[in-house]
C-alpha cells in the first residue's frame, strides 16, 4: 500500500519567522500550520517522496536546533481519511471554488466554477494563500474582460494543475509545466477528474516551450526561480499579455519586481493575502 510521509516540526515563538522563511524556501507545495496553547507553532509537511521529507527534517534540525522534529509514514487509507477531515471547500474570487472529488455532488456553490482536486502531497489545493491569490486574480481578470475564451495560457509550476484547470473551465487553452514528476502525475489525474480538454501537461520548466508565447502566463513558484527565469518568462508573454507571479512573501516582492522591470515591464500591481503576495501585470 502506498505511503505518505509526514514531517512534524514544533518551534518556539521566537523561531516562528525563521521556520516560516525556511518552509517558504524549501517547500513549494504548502504545509499545515497550527498555533499551540504553549505559544509554540506546529508545522506539518506531507509528501509521497520520503527523501524530500528526510532532507527537510535535516534542514530543520541544522537551521533550527531548538525545533522538535519527527518523521512518520501514513498508510494511504489514513491519508485519505485525514484529508476528508482537513479539506474544506475554498472559494476564490467571484468565480471559483476548489473542491475534493468526494464533494462533487454537493449542491453548494452552484453559482461558481467548480475545480476538483484529488489531494496528493498538497500540490496546490487552494488552501495555500498563493494558490488562492492566483485564482482570485484569474477571476478578476476574467470579470474585467482582460481574458477571453479561446486565448492561451502557460501555467508554470502547475503542481496539482488547479490553475490550468480553472483556466480551461473558463474557456482558455494552454499548457502546464512542472519540474516534479509527482506533480505532473497529480495534474494529469486532476485533468481527467475535471474532464477538461485543451490542457497539455508536461514535465519541465519554461525552457521546455522555447519560442512559444501566451495571452496569460501564471507562475506560482518561488522568488528565486522567478528572478532567475525572468527573461524567459517575459519572452513567453505575447504583447499585451497578462502576467501573474506568486509563491512569494511580500518582503520578497521588491526583488522579484526589480527583475521584471529590468526586462522593460512597467511596475505591477500587488495583491496581498496576509504576508503573501502576487505581482500582476494586466
Amino acid at each position: 500500500m502506498k505511503k505518505i510521509f509526514q514531517l512534524e516540526a514544533i518551534v518556539g515563538e521566537d523561531a516562528y519567522d525563521q521556520a516560516l522563511g525556511l518552509l517558504t524556501l524549501e517547500v513549494p507545495f504548502g504545509w499545515e500550520e497550527e498555533s499551540l496553547p504553549t505559544g509554540e507553532s506546529r508545522f506539518r509537511v506531507h509528501c509521497e517522496n520520503a527523501d524530500f521529507i528526510r532532507n527537510l527534517c535535516n534542514v530543520f534540525e541544522v537551521r533550527l536546533p531548538g525545533a522538535r522534529c519527527a518523521v512518520q509514514s501514513l498508510e494511504e487509507q489514513d491519508w485519505v481519511a485525514a484529508w476528508k477531515q482537513f479539506f474544506t471547500p475554498v472559494p476564490c474570487g467571484r468565480r471559483f471554488v476548489v473542491l475534493p472529488p468526494w464533494l462533487a455532488d454537493s449542491e453548494e456553490f452552484s453559482d461558481r466554477v467548480k475545480v476538483f482536486i484529488e489531494p496528493k502531497s498538497a500540490f496546490g489545493t487552494g488552501h495555500h494563500a498563493t494558490t488562492a491569490l492566483c485564482l482570485m486574480v484569474l477571476s478578476d481578470l476574467l470579470d474585467a474582460g482582460r481574458l477571453s475564451p479561446g486565448e492561451t495560457f502557460l501555467d508554470l509550476g502547475t503542481g496539482s494543475g488547479v490553475l490550468g484547470i480553472a483556466c480551461c473551465k473558463s474557456g482558455l487553452r494552454g499548457e502546464g509545466l512542472d519540474i516534479d514528476s509527482l506533480a505532473v502525475e497529480n495534474a494529469l489525474e486532476n485533468r481527467t477528474l475535471n474532464e477538461v480538454e485543451e490542457f497539455a501537461v508536461g514535465q519541465g520548466s519554461i525552457d521546455a516551450v522555447p519560442g512559444k508565447t501566451y495571452d496569460l502566463v501564471l507562475a506560482n513558484i518561488l522568488a528565486r526561480p522567478l528572478i532567475e527565469l525572468a527573461p524567459l518568462i517575459v519572452q513567453a508573454c505575447k504583447p499585451g499579455a497578462c502576467l501573474v507571479l506568486s509563491g512569494l512573501l511580500e518582503i520578497q516582492a521588491d526583488s522579484v519586481e526589480a527583475a521584471y522591470t529590468a526586462q522593460c515591464l512597467p511596475r505591477p500591481r500587488r495583491v496581498l493575502d496576509g504576508e503573501w503576495c502576487a505581482l500582476v501585470w494586466d
